[in-house]
């Protein structure tokens, strides 16, 4: 995570086979500023390969235009179909190899990660982690699909992890600690 007085952007990215999301937020001060949020949309190409070209060339175009430092993923879940998770490991890892290419640091999160960052409960509906959002960037979401969500809960989890982790280790010894040295997170 970068200086926190100097602006700095992050791409989230919620990867998939049919719909990849994404979202760019940009960090001021202790403030989060969505600038971007949207999904590639992919069902159109029949071919794994050309869905892949799609996604590395996507994410490369975005980069260049919001000119992010960093990205954060999400982890592929583990499901019961291989084949959805082999093509599900193979969109994530041409994501990563974009960003790489571009000189982005690149962060993973399990989903139950992300959900907890952002909601507090690992096992919260994609609606409730949409519901989040709307309320931390006073923004209504409902025009969006949940993957643009999950990619922008996926950054909003890297922000507070890196501000709460800085270098892999603030530690708080309860809720009032983390309440005090976190207000801009507490809702009143």
């Amino acid at each position: 995570m970068k200086n926190e007085i100097e602006p700095y952007r992050l791409l989230g990215v919620d990867p998939g086979t049919n719909i990849l999301g994404f979202a760019i937020i940009e960090v001021r001060g202790k403030k989060l500023h969505l600038l971007e949020l949207g999904v590639v949309q992919l069902q159109q190409f029949k071919e794994q390969e050309l869905k892949l070209k799609r996604i590395f060339e996507r994410i490369q175009v975005i980069i260049d235009i919001y000119k992010p430092t960093e990205m954060a993923i999400e982890a592929p879940f583990y499901g019961k179909n291989p084949q959805s998770m082999l093509k599900l490991g193979r969109a994530q890892g041409v994501a990563m190899a974009a960003a790489i290419t571009k000189g982005l640091e690149i962060t993973e999160y399990s989903p139950k990660k992300i959900k907890q960052s952002v909601t507090g409960n690992g096992n919260a509906a994609k609606e409730q982690v949409a519901a989040m959002l709307k309320q931390t960037f006073s923004i209504d979401l409902s025009e969006h699909y949940l993957d643009a969500t999950d990619a922008l809960a996926a950054a909003v989890c890297h922000y507070y992890q890196a501000k709460a982790f800085p270098g892999g280790g603030k530690k708080y010894n309860g809720w009032d600690a983390f309440v005090k040295g976190n207000p801009d997170r507490v809702k009143k």
